[in-house]
């Protein structure tokens, strides 16, 4: 059972007893979808009805006939008569019935003239009586898709195509004495009780290591499923982040605006590649505030980073170390680069 409703400035679906939230602009967007899948197929029915009439003319005259049948019946059902409901039926139905002969006659399917929608079960409106439609959850879902700047990616980077052979036990973090595979392992079970948690502990994840380790590749997986289950997600590298944010506050112009909502709203957000931004003040603090306003929202936050702990708080602020290490899961992963391991393996299996 699907039912929506208004919760402050955000749409609520409720789906099964989950809430859906969609902000107004998200909830508009896919309304403008319906309304253009209701308008071409009104369209098509039009062009259909010209054609048609074109070379049977007749038809015009039946539709006409039907009209004119329905006023006449309405008159006499205003008037009393208990027979004009039934009479208007049998009429619409020997006017049909001819109106589909003439249409087979001249080669046009019996259903050529019917508005034809995507969806027959809402007939393109997005509800069926007063809930909301089966696939008006897969539109979410596209939509989240389309917003999350990942749309085409996650084809191929899922948990699906996770390899825990790219993960040596023989290579060794100096630090915590651990070895690449078994740092995995953490990080992989880490991130399953992120997304298995994610409705009830808001959990925040901080990845960290060294360059082409699969962090972001992670990350790309968690998003996946967590839109997967009706959440909005939001993948930004950290350049595109505090571009936003500074284009936010020089312009605020509405298409800032939108994307600085969504990066305040969305249930998911994930900035890659934290550090390889140019460092300054405005970073530092438009950093914290971020980060602790969606820790007030309970919104969760991904970062990826290359950067080590003790380099992090040396290049931002010690509020934004703390926030991060006091309220993240932090996990590690280290090892050779990824892509030069695939490249060996590949060459491996050529010979």
């Amino acid at each position: 059972e699907i039912s929506a409703c208004l919760v402050g400035s955000e749409m609520c679906i409720r789906d099964r007893g989950n809430t859906v939230p969609l902000t107004n602009s998200q909830y508009n967007a896919l309304m403008r979808v319906y309304e253009e899948k209701r308008a071409k197929s009104r369209d098509l029915a039009n062009l259909h009805y010209e054609r048609a009439c074109q070379k049977v003319p007749e038809l015009a005259s039946i539709d006409a006939s039907i009209s004119s049948a329905s006023l006449d019946q309405a008159k006499k059902l205003l008037a009393g008569d208990d027979t004009a409901l039934a009479s208007l039926k049998e009429d619409i139905r020997s006017l049909s019935d001819r109106r589909r002969r003439l249409l087979s006659d001249a080669g046009f399917p019996e259903d050529y003239l019917e508005q034809h929608f995507e969806c027959p079960d809402c007939q393109d409106t997005g509800y069926v009586g007063t809930k909301k439609c089966h696939c008006f959850l897969k539109a979410i879902i596209d939509l989240f898709y389309t917003q999350s700047n990942l749309k085409g990616l996650l084809e191929q980077e899922n948990f699906e195509h996770f390899n825990f052979d790219y993960y040596s036990s023989n290579y060794r973090d100096r630090l915590s004495g651990q070895n690449s595979r078994e740092l995995a392992t953490r990080a992989y079970q880490e991130c399953m009780n992120f997304i298995h948690n994610f409705d009830t502990e808001h959990g925040n994840l901080l990845l960290f290591g060294n360059t082409g380790i699969g962090k972001t590749f992670l990350s790309h997986c968690i998003a996946k499923e967590v839109m997967d289950s009706l959440h909005s997600v939001l993948y930004l590298t950290a350049s595109e982040f505090f571009d936003a944010l500074l284009e936010k506050a020089l312009t605020r112009n509405d298409e800032s605006c939108l994307l600085y909502e969504q990066i305040h709203q969305c249930d998911l957000l994930i900035i890659d590649d934290l550090g390889t931004e140019m460092t300054n003040t405005f970073v530092a603090s438009q950093l914290f505030s971020c980060l602790n306003e969606r820790h007030l929202r309970k919104n969760s936050t991904i970062i990826s980073t290359n950067l080590s702990l003790e380099e992090l708080r040396d290049r931002y602020s010690d509020r934004v170390f703390s926030r991060i290490t006091s309220h993240y899961d932090l996990c590690k992963l280290t090892g050779p680069d990824i892509r030069m391991c695939k490249k060996r393996m590949q060459n491996a299996s050529d010979n």
